[in-house]
């Protein structure tokens, strides 16, 4: 694992262009988040303030900054993937929007966060041979006292039929990460529907066991709790509507259904950022 990580680093130590002199990313933060799009759809800026609200306690220093990166439809197996079709969540431009991420915080594009991952200096996850993640963190290009990942979504359908595949998924990202990376891994918001919730409960149910397996390096913090289903399950008011008030949108909670749901599980966020950081 240190050795794939190491060889990620060499082939990538030439690669200075794509941030400041020093080979980092312009902006890079404190805390990086990574995630899919409920983030760019709202949870991005929930979590700013979230964190910004914990600076000072929970293990997290008084100074510390905040990116958020949300890549659209993108999975644990995105991330980690190293052929171009695996990477395609990540590096291929929306044909309908033309972007595929929102960036938030240090990372933030000014009024208009959505950006295309590949492009721009602070975005270049997309290089042949290595996955995006091992992109992101290869030769200090970002180097984050904590790394959090925010989503499930996508991958619901592969881990809640398979914990085989949920465990793969999750050994693929420990060995991506740099040695002794502090990092958290969150499930993501509960949708609207019923059966969306009964599906991701189970997909929850197994990545959380595979990390648990795994047995090292990340902290686990569920978004799926009795308190956040009751908060979200049948309650229009979290999502997107039309004019009519129907639900649009059942699987992006809105801004401020996010900070409901972060406010939720601000208890289990802060207890895993002070194990990560070694706070209190």
């Amino acid at each position: 694992m240190l050795g794939k990580f190491l060889l990620c680093v060499a082939c990538l130590a030439a690669f200075t262009d794509a941030g400041q002199a020093d080979g980092t990313a312009k902006g890079a933060p404190d805390v990086l988040i990574l995630g899919d799009s409920q983030l760019t759809f709202g949870a991005g800026e929930a979590f700013l303030d979230e964190l910004a609200g914990m600076a000072g306690s929970c293990g997290l220093e008084a100074g510390a900054t905040t990116g958020v990166i949300g890549v659209r439809s993108s999975a644990i197996t995105s991330w980690t993937g190293t052929t171009k079709a695996a990477k395609g969540a990540i590096c291929d431009v929306d044909p309908k929007w033309k972007v595929n991420a929102g960036a938030y915080g240090t990372l933030s594009q000014g009024e208009n966060p959505y950006v295309q991952i590949g492009k721009g200096a602070q975005f270049q996850f997309c290089r042949a041979g290595v996955s995006p993640l091992q992109a992101v963190f290869a030769d200090g290009y970002y180097a984050p006292d904590l790394v959090i990942f925010f989503m499930m979504g996508n991958a619901t359908e592969r881990w809640a039929g398979d914990p085989a595949a949920a465990l793969q998924d999750v050994r693929a990202l420990l060995a991506d990460l740099p040695p002794d990376q502090p990092c958290i891994f969150m499930t993501s918001a509960p949708p609207y529907k019923e059966k969306a919730i009964r599906d991701r409960q189970q997909a929850q149910n197994n990545i959380e066991a595979a990390f648990a397996k795994a047995g090292r390096q990340c902290s686990f913090v569920p978004g799926f709790t009795p308190q956040t289903i009751a908060e979200n399950q049948g309650n229009a008011a979290n999502f997107r509507r039309n004019a009519s008030g129907k639900v649009k949108d059942p699987y992006h909670p809105t801004e401020a259904g996010a900070r409901r749901f972060l406010n939720l599980r601000r208890g289990a966020l802060c207890a895993a950022i002070g194990k990560q950081l070694g706070g209190s």
